[in-house]
């Protein structure tokens, strides 16, 4: 205890640089919580939105669907599934895709035309809810159609535009249809902007004359089971489908979340943890030569080595252990604003992360560990920022450090 309260009169011989070290440890500390925070609240919104746009955390597709996508290529039992997701109580929606053409005028494109139930798609996916003029479908809405922003934009098409649809249905014969634009989604993910032509799915099987063709299932239970929980309940019971986590579905998204949360984590956590340590070194160096002669007399009247470097280590310690309460403070004081509040990029564009539009409130993550880690790495920091100034008044000639003359 008597060491302790030596070491804290000791740091207090200079205020003014104490204070300064003081601020600038735990500045560097409440940067690093705050950064660590909105990486992760960045990570995890992109992840969310990810699933609960429209891929969901899992789906299902006949066997080789993905490969090709063919109009033939269904799900022939789609039952059982539905049984599952219900008894666990997960989101579930069947999509049916088959392409075309739409024509506007002297426009036309090339389109992926959705098949969809609107109720369930406005119940356990967000994409629906992304309207930029005009409305989402709902279970009357016959021969109205949703098209994708850039879609519209290259049709010239607006709501309640006429549009001519042209397919090849599923028994070889031509279809062509009328359809009115309902609405016209916000950006959303590239592939929708583009090319996603949605309708009913009871106008689908019309106009592709399908039997009810399924070719996907969109699993969503909204974090209530991970995407591999999911996977493997369905794969228990189901065989001769492909099943598919969102991370195997969109790998690009999985790599950039895991590789971003380390590389950035890593990158500035080495930053503020170096620029922390040589704050405190800088100012256990300033002090040890301050006190030259004070070392020198205790090695003098027999005070080890050790002695020395345990009180200018315990001096940094308690430096370190001072910043990093006023850090932490305040680091989690703006770190929980931002979670609750967020910060408003609109301004900026959009904010995307792998090809999805993302909303532009992007808010901060608070858990233990983007506390814990500044907190151990600013304990390493005092204890070794602190190794190099004890070993020099640990080496000093006790002659020369009695008459040393700053």
């Amino acid at each position: 205890m008597k060491t302790i309260e030596v070491s804290w009169r000791n740091l207090w011989r200079n205020p003014t640089r104490t204070n300064v070290t003081i601020a600038a440890v735990a500045l560097c500390i409440s940067i690093l919580i705050i950064f660590q925070s909105m990486i992760i609240g960045l990570i995890d919104k992109a992840v969310f939105t990810t699933t609960n746009l429209v891929v969901g955390e899992v789906q299902i597709h006949a066997e080789g669907y993905l490969d090709d996508r063919s109009l033939y290529k269904y799900l022939k039992n789609t039952k059982k599934i539905k049984s599952i997701a219900k008894k666990n109580n997960i989101g579930l929606v069947e999509r049916s895709y088959g392409y075309g053409l739409i024509s506007s005028g002297t426009k036309s494109a090339g389109t992926q035309f959705w098949g969809v139930e609107p109720e369930l798609e406005l119940k356990y996916f967000d994409f629906a809810k992304h309207i930029d003029q005009g409305g989402f479908l709902n279970n009357s809405s016959s021969n109205k159609i949703v098209l994708g922003n850039k879609l519209a934009l290259s049709l010239a098409a607006e709501v309640g535009s006429e549009l001519v649809v042209f397919v090849q249905g599923a028994d070889g014969s031509l279809g062509n249809e009328l359809f009115y634009v309902s609405g016209i989604l916000k950006n959303v993910a590239d592939n929708i902007d583009r090319s996603a032509a949605i309708i009913l799915k009871d106008d689908f099987n019309i106009l592709f004359s399908a039997d009810n063709m399924i070719h996907e299932i969109a699993l969503n239970s909204k974090g209530n089971f991970t995407a591999e929980e999911i996977q493997n309940l369905i794969a228990a019971e189901i065989k001769n489908v492909e099943i598919d986590t969102w991370k195997q579905l969109m790998p690009t998204i999985s790599l950039m979340t895991e590789k971003m949360s380390v590389f950035m984590r890593v990158l500035f956590s080495s930053i503020f943890t170096i620029a922390a340590g040589l704050g405190v070194m800088n100012t256990m160096i300033m002090s040890t030569y301050d006190r030259m002669r004070e070392f020198g007399i205790i090695r003098a009247i027999g005070g080890t080595p050790f002695r020395i470097i345990k009180q200018v280590s315990l001096e940094a310690i308690i430096l370190t252990f001072i910043a990093s309460i006023i850090g932490t403070i305040l680091g989690l004081s703006v770190a929980l604003y931002f979670q609750k509040f967020g910060f408003d990029v609109s301004g900026k564009g959009n904010l995307s992360f792998g090809g999805v539009v993302m909303d532009p409130i992007w808010k901060g993550s608070v858990s233990v560990g983007i506390v814990i880690l500044p907190l151990i790495l600013m304990f390493l920091v005092s204890v070794f920022s602190s190794l190099y100034p004890a070993s020099i008044a640990a080496r000093i000639n006790p002659v020369e450090a009695i008459h040393y003359k700053k």
